[in-house]
């Protein structure tokens, strides 16, 4: 899942982004309104959690500008007032979640993943495909029946995977979806997590290599 943190508060941007990173989901940070209409204008995000009291532009025209480009990401609002006016307005103004400051990561993950879920074609919340089974909230893989020990990007790659539905993945998308912008595009992460992930899976391969488009499951 790919997630754009937008709050001016920098070390609680970094510190949701760093716990986002932590629960497999590749996360861009910015500090500002004008930061991130230019980040949604080249990324593509499942989720934007959006702070609503932005500098330079305000995060409810960021919002608007989500809205109206018509896109698939699905916005968190953040803010420091829990006033029943505020979260209504935020809703009507596009947003499809309102979190109010303070909040406990555990549930800003929760409304994030749920968000995420809503972005693509319904699936259930624990995937499962040849013999694999992976719950996206647990963070927990099991295959045929025995858990696997991934790393969080591991789990990422795998879960862009198993949401493809059989369907071919690119390395080029799981880039976009498993990784963040200060990535390399030139590098070979993704060939090399893609390695150590079929290595962890066991035998028999379930990850097919299908030359010249990137991989399926």
């Amino acid at each position: 899942m790919r997630v754009l943190v937008v709050e001016d508060e920098q070390l609680l941007a970094d510190a949701v982004a760093t716990g986002l990173r932590r629960e497999a989901m590749a996360v861009d940070v910015v500090y500002d309104g004008a930061a991130a209409l230019e980040r949604i204008g080249v990324n593509d995000y499942d989720v934007v959690v959006l702070d609503r009291d932005l500098p330079l532009v305000h995060g409810d025209d960021v919002c608007r500008k989500i809205v109206e480009l018509g896109m698939p990401t699905r916005v968190l609002m953040l803010t420091a007032s829990g006033d029943v006016s505020d979260r209504v307005e935020g809703l009507e103004i596009g947003a499809d979640d309102y979190l109010p400051k303070p909040f406990a990561f555990s549930e800003l993950t929760a409304r994030v993943r749920a968000l995420g879920r809503r972005t693509s074609v319904p699936l259930p919340p624990v995937l499962e495909r040849a013999g694999i089974k992976l719950d996206p909230n647990r963070r927990e893989v099991f295959r045929d029946g025995k858990e696997v020990q991934l790393a969080p990007k591991e789990f990422a790659v795998l879960e862009v995977l198993m949401r493809s539905e059989g369907a071919v993945v690119s390395a080029e998308q799981l880039l976009e979806k498993a990784w963040d912008e200060n990535t390399d595009p030139f590098t070979n992460v993704v060939r090399v997590t893609v390695m150590t992930l079929r290595r962890k899976l066991g035998e028999p391969a379930v990850i097919v290599t299908v030359p010249g488009s990137g991989y399926r499951i």
